[in-house]
């Protein structure tokens, strides 16, 4: 019989004050990207979790405790899933009637809450359990109770399923390219493939739930998807996860960029279309200001900036529902008047057509003629990234006051977005036809009264992303420091004299590369559908099925012979390696072969895709005015 222990390292968190409710309570939390995790990684602490109980343990004597609870490969399955169990067994007694929705229509109707929500008490809820706990490990870790860290890593702890909602919709919400993609396969297969997909991603998000349920506890929370990864596969899966996680993070500041400059380029333009500024000019323009922003190395005090952008994303989806009705499409008005009535310079206005012949709006129930393979694949890439805020599902559930709720909010959230990207995509599509720009306000077009619109749309896009680029480029400098140059290369943590001068110079660099990804490729439909091939549909449909199987295999392989000592965290095994992968794979041989060749489909897929957006990539260099650092607006 094989044994596996070790010793258990010491957690960390921080307890703010008992009388403090929080936000989430009303769904007016931010972004994780904004919370402590974020704002920690990197720098010589574990996370947001503990600045309070590391004082204590300092001035007990004991050592200030670092990230070695989050990367101890000593730390068996068994002991993940123990403390997991407790912790879900504990959550089921937490009174959450005044949280959440319920407690959001209190404060609204001015009604007084009977008490406070029980995780965010920090009395000693230590329990039977607690106290064992406690007996079994000495009365203190460095001068910290069992029971004050459990309650410490509860009261951190604070989104309930409502927020949950919440969240999902601001993350995801922004169906700009939606109408392109139906244009690119029509109403019936863009109708099936949205709702397929939404499906799928349901399921996915519904097996990384049941794997962060069974490994998250108050003894070991986990934080994020590289956390998951690496309790399920180790530190190689964690570091894969970790740089794909912020290649993405990466890929959509040079997206931002992109769409930007051609927001700004239009705006230049003016009602008359007599104005002018170079599109890479454009691209740089915003390219300075995430510079600038760049340097905010805590986003933790800017939450109300994150919930502004999806308000911002609201009135711009309305307005331009409305708006495609009450003018013809913006390369429309180019195809049909470059010769006669418009000012713009002539490859202007060809690069604006996109290649797309003159004629009436034209929309197709089937597969549009005229479309190729390439074109439908990119269609469903850009799918794909209507689906893409599995990346961000573990760092929302870990901050739940009972992530077992998690899927209320989950489901709530899919059905809600899956409307609002349908009802857009195709009132749009119906309006603007062939035409459809995978901006969708952008294919407003930029004279006359459409003018004010198109402005009003890029104009309020603009500081919109702005926000997010800020977001997105700092959470993926973080990951980047975090998981390569601190593991990795051992640089100094941000929080350091030298980490904060070494972010001083990350920030421009990171922004620099970016505007030179969104120069040099400046085709947002190939590119999302490039980012929706490479790292969405990885996050969204690959990597779930993929951990569920390891978890289930891990899980099953349990035998009842088998003891784990919560007390010394040694686990005794009747076996190890292979045989005991595929004893626990054999439990459910149905269910975890479905899932292998679900991941395997959904690998097939990307291959597609980034076959369809580098081939679309080339043919766009190749066919249209559009080239690289160009002073042409592809967006006209």
């Amino acid at each position: 019989m094989s044994t596996f222990s070790h010793s258990h390292p010491e957690g960390q968190g921080s307890e703010p004050s008992a009388n403090m409710t929080s936000f989430a309570n009303i769904g007016g939390v931010a972004d994780p990207k904004l919370g402590h995790e974020a704002d920690n990684m990197g720098r010589g602490s574990v996370g947001g979790t503990g600045q309070e109980l590391h004082d204590a343990a300092v001035a007990n004597g004991g050592a200030r405790r670092n990230s070695h609870i989050y990367t101890d490969t000593n730390i068996t399955f068994e002991d993940y899933h123990y403390w997991a169990n407790r912790s879900r067994e504990y959550e089921r007694t937490i009174d959450v009637s005044n949280a959440g929705l319920a407690g959001s229509m209190k404060i609204i109707l001015g009604r007084k809450q009977d008490k406070e929500p029980a995780a965010l008490v920090s009395s000693s809820h230590s329990g039977s359990d607690n106290e064992k706990s406690d007996a079994a490990h000495g009365e203190s870790r460095y001068g910290i109770t069992e029971s004050e860290w459990d309650n410490a890593q509860r009261a951190i702890r604070t989104a309930t399923w409502g927020s949950i909602f919440y969240l999902i919709t601001t993350d995801i919400l922004g169906p700009y390219n939606v109408p392109w993609a139906i244009s690119n396969m029509g109403y019936g297969p863009g109708f099936a493939l949205y709702t397929v997909f939404g499906g799928m991603a349901a399921y996915s998000g519904w097996q990384l739930w049941q794997c962060f349920i069974g490994l998250d506890s108050t003894r070991y929370p986990l934080r994020n998807y590289g956390d998951l990864a690496f309790r399920v596969f180790g530190p190689s899966a964690r570091m894969v996860v970790n740089i794909l996680q912020s290649f993405q993070f990466f890929l959509n500041v040079s997206l931002i960029i992109v769409s930007n400059g051609q927001g700004l380029a239009q705006m230049a333009l003016g009602k008359n279309g007599n104005g002018y500024i170079c599109f890479v000019v454009a691209q740089v323009v915003f390219t300075v200001l995430g510079f600038l922003f760049g340097q905010i190395r805590t986003l933790q005090r800017l939450s109300w900036l994150s919930n502004l952008a999806i308000w911002l994303n609201v009135i711009v989806i309305i307005m331009t529902m409305v708006v495609v009705h009450q003018y013809p499409p913006s390369q429309s008005f180019f195809a049909l008047h470059t010769d006669t009535s418009s000012n713009l310079l002539p490859d202007y206005a060809a690069a604006a057509t996109n290649g797309i012949e003159r004629g009436p709006v034209v929309t197709s129930a089937g597969l549009p003629p005229g479309k190729g393979l390439m074109e439908n694949i990119n269609g469903l890439m850009n799918c794909v990234f209507a689906y893409g805020g599995a990346t961000l599902f573990n760092e929302l559930m870990a901050e739940m006051r009972r992530p077992m709720d998690f899927w209320k909010g989950f489901i709530c959230a899919e059905i809600f977005i899956y409307c609002v990207y349908l009802i857009m995509g195709m009132v749009v599509y119906n309006a603007q036809g062939q035409f459809t720009y995978p901006v969708a306000f952008q294919g407003i077009p930029g004279v006359g009264g459409a003018y004010n619109w198109q402005t009003l749309g890029n104009a309020i896009s603009f500081v919109s992303a702005l926000i997010a680029a800020l977001l997105y480029g700092n959470i993926g400098i973080k990951v980047v420091y975090a998981s390569l140059f601190r593991d990795v290369f051992k640089f100094p943590p941000l929080d350091t004299k030298k980490g904060k001068l070494i972010w001083v110079a990350f920030a421009p660099i990171y922004w620099a590369l970016a505007f030179v990804v969104a120069a040099g490729i400046p085709q947002i439909a190939n590119l999302t559908s490039f980012v929706g091939a490479a790292c969405i549909l990885q996050f969204s449909y690959t990597f779930p099925p993929i951990l569920q199987v390891g978890y289930n295999c891990q899980k099953d392989a349990m035998l009842d012979t088998e003891r784990f000592d919560p007390a010394t965290g040694v686990a005794e095994r009747e076996d190890s390696g292979v045989k005991r992968w595929v004893r626990g794979y054999m439990k459910k041989p149905f269910k975890n072969s479905f899932d292998v060749v679900y991941a395997t489909g959904a690998l097939a897929t990307a291959g597609l895709g980034l076959w369809a957006s580098i081939v679309g990539m080339h043919n766009t260099f190749k066919d249209t005015a559009i080239t690289p650092f160009s002073c042409v607006n592809p967006a006209g």
